[in-house]
């Protein structure tokens, strides 16, 4: 399920780093102080990798949608 700009918002922060995820790579870290990064997780060459694709507000949930591997 693709995460909402409402869910987003709403998340808050936690005693530790959390991530909320859509299902399909993308991965939004909320950490204690309370900032929200954007990450887009990918394997290559049989490992997991995570990109970095901006904190949020500044890049909204519809903005990644132009991310590498994502659908327009």
């Amino acid at each position: 399920m693709a995460l909402s700009d409402v869910k987003v918002r709403s998340a808050k922060p936690e005693a530790k780093a959390y991530k909320l995820t859509d299902g399909d790579g993308m991965v939004l870290l909320v950490h204690p102080n309370g900032s929200k990064y954007w990450r887009l997780r990918y394997r290559f060459g049989g490992k997991e990798k995570m990109l970095a694709l901006g904190k949020y507000p500044e890049v909204s949930p519809g903005g990644c949608q132009g991310a590498p591997g994502r659908s327009p």
